[in-house]
């Protein structure tokens, strides 16, 4: 795994989204479309504006999947992950199709329906991040790293509720979500491409154990460093708690 390591977020999302934008030219240049996984909450703000904000990409040949979704969220609340993947991403573009998993719908039947596509999808890059937690899409500690299922219904442990309150997408701890569905671990990793971005002090001890504690489920994005083609894209205030070995060997852009 590859880590990159730039000055604070806009310049993380820029970097973010011009490789991204390059990866799905060559995509399409190769295999007459392109499958990309999309991932929403803070740390793909400027990941998103920046890759919407690319020339040269004929979006009319991109499909997309969404990476995780609360259960029992209507896409009218704030917190709606599909609700933010509209606004921020597939209402800029023209898509070829955006399968979108609803959490006001019945879990288990977009599971079988989402998931059944998926696993017949050629996925060529990912979008995502890693949680306060070290979560990777909402599968916490300690992860799953052996399920091949598409997506899982997870239940959510109290700090990764806890970050959703803390950035502001619900008011309290009570208003969380118990329950999401997330992609699965594996499925993550059968993505030809990963682009993981983590911005913000607060993602600091989460980058840290990704990097410098051994590959483990009760650290899921540890497991990044076993895939062939991911990039970690941190700034510097997540950088901020790595030894000077791990600060030595970051590429700085």
């Amino acid at each position: 795994m590859r880590t990159i390591l730039t000055a604070d977020a806009k310049a993380m999302g820029q970097w973010v989204g011009e490789h991204t934008a390059e990866d799905l030219r060559q995509a399409i240049a190769k295999h007459g479309e392109a499958n990309i996984v999309v991932a929403t909450g803070a740390s793909q703000f400027e990941v998103l504006q920046a890759l919407v904000q690319q020339g040269g990409i004929d979006w009319s040949k991109v499909h997309g999947f969404h990476l995780d979704e609360y259960v029992g969220i209507s896409t009218d609340h704030g917190a709606s992950f599909c609700r933010y993947l509209k606004e921020r991403f597939v209402d800029h573009l023209n898509l070829a199709s955006f399968h979108y998993l609803r959490g006001d719908a019945d879990p288990t039947e977009t599971i079988g329906e989402i998931g059944g596509r998926l696993s017949q999808t050629r996925i060529d890059l990912a979008l995502v991040g890693i949680g306060e937690n070290g979560h990777l899409a909402f599968n916490d500690p300690p992860a799953d790293f052996e399920t091949e299922k598409p997506y899982l219904l997870v239940e959510l442990d109290e700090p990764c509720r806890m970050q959703q309150v803390g950035e502001g997408w619900f008011d309290s701890l009570a208003d969380v979500p118990t329950h999401a569905i997330s992609m699965s671990v594996r499925q993550i990793l059968k993505s030809a491409k990963i682009y993981c971005s983590v911005p913000d002090a607060r993602k600091a001890a989460a980058v840290r154990g990704t990097l410098e504690d051994s590959v483990s489920p009760e650290i899921p994005a540890s497991i990044l460093r076993e895939h062939q083609d991911a990039i970690l894209v941190i700034d510097q205030a997540a950088a901020s708690q790595l030894g000077d070995e791990t600060r030595a060997s970051l590429e700085q852009v």
